[in-house]
């Protein structure tokens, strides 16, 4: 895994797009401070830049770096999730802004997969994550159900648990709204 963390790492850490696997289903990512890559995501997966992407840290002490308001709730959902959780806050900030979506928000999930996890750590910033296919296709549950043109359009695919067979799903997501009012918007 470490020499895969390495490549991860010098293809992100330069501006580059990688399909990788993490705590839910394969993701394409990239540095999520950096726009021109967020934007190349966007078209690979030929999805309007008005739905945003969802963001990965590797843990939820850095939540305040980029949100304004991190209510104590969402440390409980994330530290008693059975399953990956990925919460929309208001008052996103220091990403891209192409990320963050019109309302002000962002999805972030505090990855608990090591490849994933340990990518953020070495970055020392949130890493985009959305599933590895083109927009309004079903999601692939695996590696070997990835398109071509996804594993194509991307700078490098990481080598690492692609022989797994395990049927994997998204993540469940929530909405944080003011006083701490919590919308499911998908179990």
């Amino acid at each position: 895994m470490e020499e895969e963390l390495k490549k991860a790492y010098h293809i992100v850490a330069k501006g580059g797009i990688i399909l990788y696997p993490t705590d839910t289903i394969w993701g394409i990512g990239c540095d999520a401070t950096h726009a021109e890559a967020v934007q190349r995501i966007y078209n690979l997966k030929q999805r309007p830049d008005t739905r945003s992407m969802l963001v990965l840290i590797d843990s939820p002490e850095y939540l305040p770096y980029y949100v304004n308001e991190c209510p104590d709730v969402a440390l409980d959902l994330i530290k008693y999730s059975v399953k990956p959780l990925t919460v929309i806050y208001s008052g996103a900030k220091n990403v891209a802004s192409n990320l963050i979506a019109e309302d002000g928000t962002l999805g972030i999930r505090v990855t608990r997969e090591a490849f994933s996890g340990q990518l953020c750590q070495w970055l020392k910033k949130p890493l985009v994550s959305t599933s590895a296919n083109i927009s309004g296709q079903p999601a692939p549950a695996n590696f070997s159900e990835i398109s071509n043109e996804i594993l194509m359009g991307v700078d490098y695919v990481v080598n690492y648990r692609q022989q797994e067979k395990q049927k994997r799903q998204a993540s469940s997501i929530i909405r944080l709204g003011k006083g701490g009012v919590i919308k499911v918007i998908r179990e």
